[in-house]
């Protein structure tokens, strides 16, 4: 079958999903596009609220060992649709970009929306038909697609279809997982899902500190797992725990951690620019009838939510002990028990294993559908590596589309 006749079947109105749309209608194959919410791109616009930091600018190497385990598999995907042509394509749509002091790519008016905007024009002028509120439901007897849609259920036939349905975060935005019991039911062997960038719980905090410092930010500090390096950042006292940027970029080897041991303990330097030894020179020297709080504060500027925290974790008898003082202020445990709900969490690890699919991003089991996006089995921290992965899984679906449906006339 000839492409210009195919007619493909995208479910999930999301990136990756997007993405394939556009690379399939441009060369000249019909679209359907479905997506259950009443839009598409809404888990897109709100990452965008904030500044909608796309991808990453920083050399080639270190940008894919971020995937962490799964660096190797998605490297090709990554090298024909990295950070450099991905600016060019936003580009393409009318929309500057720029490098911020972290290396992060923006685009210059900071907004989602215009660029959403831009690519869905594209895409309509390019005759992809855009399906909203149509739920997928599986396959009927005769591999046909179940659809839900406003007016009832409706069966689908398609050519090739790419399954784009995000991961198990956010369901509010269309991202609830439903999806894994389907391929389950085909055999597909997945990896749970479970939270990635996402906050921890401790076994409880005080009643003073909940009320007095939840929501606080504890800025310039480090943070360090077990055989780790410290990282420097900032994060946030939670009800519940701790949770924010330093705590996402750690959030695979905590998770990891807990899964393993039952729990993980990182290690907070609540002043990673000051040595042990000016710590300890300056807890030693004398503070006559000054309080410990206003000690701290006067020779270290330790206050607010940093001594509140040393308060609750460091014993008592370590305030009377000033080098054991200064060492739990460079490094003061946090024992994290569990991380928060998974629909939480700003991004999923686990989902649909590359294993299961071939170079074209094809399942072995259901020859003709393809998988793409934040529902296949990898993670990222924040910083536009999710949302570069998902453009590149999607262009690499498309195009694994495409040769399907050129060879398919060589099929028997």
């Amino acid at each position: 079958m000839h492409t210009s006749e195919s007619r493909i079947a995208i479910i999930g109105g999301g990136p990756a999903g997007l993405t394939a749309a556009d690379v399939l209608s441009q060369a000249g194959v019909a679209v359907d596009l479905y997506d259950a919410m009443p839009s598409v791109g809404r888990k897109f616009l709100l990452a965008g609220v904030g500044g909608m930091n796309i991808t990453h600018s920083e050399a080639f190497e270190p940008f894919v060992a971020r995937y962490r385990e799964r660096a190797q598999a998605l490297r090709p995907l990554l090298e024909a649709f990295g950070p450099g042509p991905l600016r060019e394509w936003i580009h393409g749509l009318g929309i500057a970009t720029f490098v911020g002091s972290s290396g992060r790519v923006f685009p210059t008016d900071m907004k989602a929306a215009p660029l959403l905007r831009a690519w869905l024009r594209r895409l309509r002028d390019a005759g992809v038909q855009i399906h909203t509120r149509h739920r997928w439901l599986g396959w009927d007897d005769h591999s046909r697609l179940r659809l839900q849609g406003p007016d009832g259920e409706l069966s689908v036939s398609a050519d090739a279809v790419l399954l784009a349905l995000g991961g198990g975060s956010w369901a509010r935005l269309g991202s609830d997982g439903a999806w894994v019991a389907l391929l389950a039911e085909h055999g597909i062997a997945l990896s749970p899902l479970r939270p990635a960038n996402c906050g921890f719980e401790v076994d409880g905090w005080s009643e003073h500190l909940q009320e007095r410092f939840a929501g606080a930010p504890l800025k310039t500090v480090s943070l360090a797992l077990a055989g780790s390096a410290p990282r420097k950042g900032e994060f946030v006292i939670t009800a519940s725990g701790i949770e924010g940027s330093l705590v996402y970029a750690l959030s695979a080897e905590i998770r990891q951690a807990i899964e393993q041991n039952g729990s993980a303990t990182v290690e907070l330097d609540l002043l990673p620019d000051h040595s042990l030894e000016k710590i300890s020179r300056a807890l030693t020297k004398p503070r006559g009838s000054q309080s410990m709080a206003k000690h701290l504060k006067r020779q270290l500027g330790l206050d607010g939510v940093k001594a509140a925290l040393l308060r609750e974790l460091a014993p008592a008898e370590a305030f009377d002990d000033a080098p054991r003082l200064a060492s739990l202020i460079k490094a003061l445990p946090i024992v994290l028990r569990r991380a928060r709900p998974l629909d939480e969490a700003i991004s999923s690890a686990g989902g649909v294993p590359f294993e299961e699919l071939d170079q074209g991003l094809m399942l072995h089991r259901l020859p003709g559908v393809f998988c793409a996006g934040e529902m296949l089995d990898w993670e990222a921290p924040t910083g536009g590596y999710l949302l570069t992965a998902c453009f590149a899984s999607g262009r690499a679906a498309a195009a694994g589309m495409l040769r399907w449906l050129a060879d398919r006339p060589s099929r028997g």
